[in-house]
């Protein structure tokens, strides 16, 4: 593992440029770090058991109970991780991306601590030592404790930015000897664009935008806290967040459409990335926010925190790309104002951006559209505007495996996607992005939020229906053997 944290150093000295070019004789470089991801509330399970509270990720699926797969089982994680850690040295990870559960360690989110979910999350990470895999823990996905919404409507009271300092120095205080890498929220930029992971029920737009900047706010605030006291109280510890990757292409070349495609990769994720980074919102972003009169209300001191809580690294998400044409404003349509037309997530904005589908790209069974091209554009655009070393942290193909009568999962086109975007990986390292890792969605087959377990992401097959537990067996896909030569070899045989 020394070895491992070694390449990061590489990474981050820009002196040893030349050290980096030893140790890239492959198209990966030696030290490479290879590994898999998961969240806590799409595979633990055990959802109630040991003394965890409700999340609000909980509360959300228990609400498609009927139609799907809910967070009470998931891939029950909770009972078999002895068994799903072996698996994963077998498959020879390096690393664990993974999350822990806030309301697992404080049910309430801001009272008791839980001793038995803390023990639950040491005995995780000694086995993952145990087994030579570095743990990669994140402190927030998607989960918020329900009882901060009950108390204190989540994210737009300030309280819950305390809550989660607490949580994070606790993490660090109890978990900081042993684990080094460190996410502070996964996709932050993609969350907040969801009233459902945020608990946003109002119905009026403006209402709700003037909530969700709010909200916003009060996480960038929380993740410079957390930063801050990571640095503070983990040696050697590294952390930064993980977002949600945008790369859009523009309709056309009419200078209009070009500019609405930027804009879109800036209001769905620059503007994120540039708060990180610099502690303060792009000038862009606060037209946006002014325009619209949803400035969110900061505190004196605040700007300290937030410069304070620069990250050492970006975790980069990536699925997909867009495609935008240029949606002028009107006197009906202001300015920034959003239209969901398809989703919570590829919004359009008047006088920014209009979604589009881009005809010279294939996509998904679930209509994601594949582009390994764009993974290359988003990580030489990244490491060239923020001179950080890059992690992947989610990457994969969502897709309604089938287990054969023989107990076999042939998924040759997870293979052809990973396989692609691997490609692109190794392109941009030589154009000199300073990649530490990749770590694939996901290890075995988890929770879809929208989908259950029909739509299904992992290298490890999980035998249960939406509906039906079965024998919850854990069976090894034919993309398992495949990531397994693929870490055996650092990539050499993709």
């Amino acid at each position: 593992m020394a070895e491992q944290r070694f390449y990061f150093e590489a990474c981050c000295d820009k002196e040893k440029t030349n050290g980096r070019k030893e140790l890239m004789s492959h198209r990966f470089p030696k030290n490479f770090l290879w590994g898999a991801s998961s969240s806590a509330f799409q595979i633990e399970g055990g959802w109630e058991e040991d003394g965890k509270g409700m999340t609000v990720a909980d509360h959300n699926s228990f609400r498609r109970s009927a139609k799907q797969a809910d967070s009470k089982v998931a891939s029950d994680f909770y009972h078999h991780w002895r068994e799903d850690i072996a698996l994963m040295r077998e498959l020879g990870m390096q690393i664990y991306r993974f999350s822990l559960s806030w309301a697992r360690i404080i049910p309430d989110g801001d009272g008791e601590i839980n001793r038995a979910g803390i023990d639950f999350y040491r005995n995780v990470i000694d086995c993952l030592m145990e087994h030579g895999i570095e743990p990669f823990v994140t402190l927030y996905h998607f989960d918020l404790p329900y009882a901060l919404v009950e108390k204190y409507n989540g994210w737009e009271d300030r309280r819950c930015v305390y809550a989660f300092e607490r949580y994070a120095k606790l993490c660090f205080a109890e978990f900081g000897e042993k684990v080094k890498y460190w996410q502070v929220i996964n996709e932050q930029n993609l969350m907040i664009r969801v009233d459902e992971r945020m608990n946003i029920e109002e119905t009026d737009a403006w209402k709700a935008d003037k909530m969700r900047a709010q909200m916003d706010y009060h996480m960038f605030l929380a993740n410079a806290l957390a930063t801050r006291a990571c640095h503070e109280m983990v040696e050697d510890g590294k952390i930064g967040p993980a977002i949600s990757s945008t790369c859009t292409y523009p309709l056309t070349n009419k200078p209009q459409d070009v500019w609405a495609a930027r804009m879109n990769d800036c209001m769905k994720t620059n503007y994120c990335l540039d708060m990180y980074y610099d502690g303060k919102y792009p000038g862009y972003y606060m037209r946006y926010l002014r325009e619209r009169n949803i400035v969110p209300e900061m505190l004196a001191g605040d700007e300290e925190i937030l410069k304070a809580g620069k990250m050492d690294y970006i975790a980069v998400n990536y699925y997909r790309t867009l495609c935008a044409s240029y949606l002028p404003s009107d006197e009906e349509h202001p300015v920034g104002m959003r239209v969901f037309r398809g989703n919570e997530v590829d919004f359009d904005q008047y006088g920014y951006c209009r979604d589009e589908k881009n005809e010279h790209l294939g996509a998904s069974e679930y209509g994601a559209q594949i582009d390994p091209m764009g993974l290359r554009i988003v990580l030489n655009e990244y490491y060239s505007r923020y001179r950080l070393p890059l992690l992947i942290t989610e990457n994969g193909l969502g897709a309604a495996d089938e287990l054969t009568e023989a107990g076999e999962v042939h998924d040759s086109y997870r293979i052809d996607y990973i396989k692609k975007h691997l490609e692109a990986c190794a392109l941009a390292i030589e154009d000199g992005v300073a990649l530490m890792g990749y770590s694939a969605w996901s290890f075995m087959d988890l929770l879809s939020s929208h989908q259950g377990f029909r739509k299904r992401y992992g290298f490890v097959y999980v035998n249960r229906d939406d509906h039906d537990l079965k024998d919850m067996r854990r069976i090894k896909k034919d993309s398992f053997y495949w990531y397994q030569n693929v870490i055996r070899t650092n990539g050499d045989e993709l």
